[in-house]
């Protein structure tokens, strides 16, 4: 979970306050100290006056010299810049979102908590998927401090993209701008929640470090954008802007063996996931309903095989199944790319949709056949 709450604190202290029992002691002193600091003032004031009266002139009065150290009514006027602007734009769409767990007893307890974006004025926010996994409910905390209790619309795992609903009008939005047109060197503003409400509304600033960044974590593949503009534990589900006030990427990972390297999910990927969300309650999927490991060129010559999806194991009852495909078949080609390399299955399964019949190349004992499959809804709909 994205910040566990109170764990912050331990690196945060108060100045060390004296105990009562040292009081005495300490007036002890205090007295000392006043009466030999009153003997010394009345000895240097004898010696000034004998010394000095005669010969020195003070130039100027204490009037205007009041008026010098004084705040001046007028000071300079420096004009906002572009992270001043984007912070008044974006940063009252940032949200604070609470993770909550029911405990013993029937209470709840915070589990954890991030950021989150809000994208639509009748209450609609974006947020990480893991920011509100396995909450029992969440709580969005609006900036100014309201908290309001958030309805999950719905969550994909596969991108950690969640939306939410809180019971709201008129609220401030976030654009969302072209993440295609983000290149390396950009100024890249982030703001977010870090470390819990304490820190909301938090801006970090840098630049764009990398485009396109492949992430592989927990079985899933990541394409993102790379930032060195500060991303902590409760950024996750905050916004990554551009120098135009628009938001380009929604924060979701740091790397923490390294300084200066944060991650973003590109909205023009997050939008499509979005809608989905919205309109579904999930994300639908092109699904062949199958379980593969891909056989790179060694393995394949080691064991005078084509390169391809080595198919591990079939769903009952799915498309592959119902086209006649068997486990130990080698995928060699799908929708007529060769299947070369890990991601290509993958890739060229997420540009078609639900329904579409597909050309499916196989290996099968010596001989290779084309075969016609229906694509499925991953989600089993």
């Amino acid at each position: 979970m994205d910040f566990n709450n109170n764990s912050w604190e331990s690196g945060v202290r108060f100045v060390e306050q004296k105990k009562p029992k040292k009081l005495r002691n300490f007036l002890g002193i205090v007295m000392i100290v006043f009466f030999s600091a009153s003997i010394g003032g009345i000895l240097g004031g004898y010696y000034v006056k004998n010394n000095y009266d005669n010969g020195y002139v003070y130039h100027g009065n204490s009037e205007e010299n009041i008026k010098n150290l004084s705040p001046q009514n007028e000071t300079a006027d420096i004009p906002k810049n572009a992270i001043n602007k984007v912070a008044d734009t974006i940063g009252p769409a940032i949200v604070g979102v609470d993770n909550n767990v029911r405990i013993w007893g029937g209470g709840t307890a915070l589990q954890g908590s991030g950021s989150g974006i809000i994208f639509d004025k009748s209450g609609y926010i974006v947020t990480n998927e893991h920011v509100i996994d396995g909450a029992s409910n969440v709580t969005v905390t609006l900036p100014g401090g309201k908290k309001l209790p958030a309805k999950i619309i719905g969550s994909d795992m596969r991108t950690d993209l969640a939306v939410l609903k809180i019971n709201a009008v008129n609220l401030p939005v976030a654009k969302f701008g072209d993440s295609s047109k983000v290149r390396v060197g950009d100024t890249a503003i982030a703001i977010g929640n870090p470390l819990g409400e304490e820190f909301a509304g938090s801006v970090t600033v840098g630049v764009i470090s990398a485009v396109n960044r492949k992430l592989y974590l927990d079985g899933k593949v990541y394409r993102l954008i790379q930032t060195d503009a500060s991303i902590n534990p409760g950024n996750s589900g905050g916004a990554l802007c551009n120098a135009a006030g628009e938001v380009i990427g929604i924060n979701t990972l740091k790397n923490i063996e390294a300084e200066g390297i944060g991650l973003a999910i590109p909205i023009n990927d997050a939008v499509p996931i979005i809608q989905s969300l919205i309109k579904n309650g999930y994300v639908s999927r092109p699904y062949i309903g199958i379980e593969y490991k891909f056989i790179d060129e060694d393995t394949a010559k080691e064991n005078e095989v084509p390169v391809g999806g080595y198919v591990v194991r079939v769903v009952r009852g799915g498309s592959a199944e119902r086209a006649g495909i068997l486990p130990g078949d080698i995928i060699v080609a799908f929708d007529g790319v060769n299947i070369d390399n890990s991601e290509v299955l993958t890739d060229v399964l997420s540009k078609h949709k639900v329904g579409d019949i597909v050309t499916m190349k196989i290996y099968r004992s010596g001989k290779y056949q084309n075969v016609q499959i229906k694509l499925q809804d991953s989600n089993g709909r």
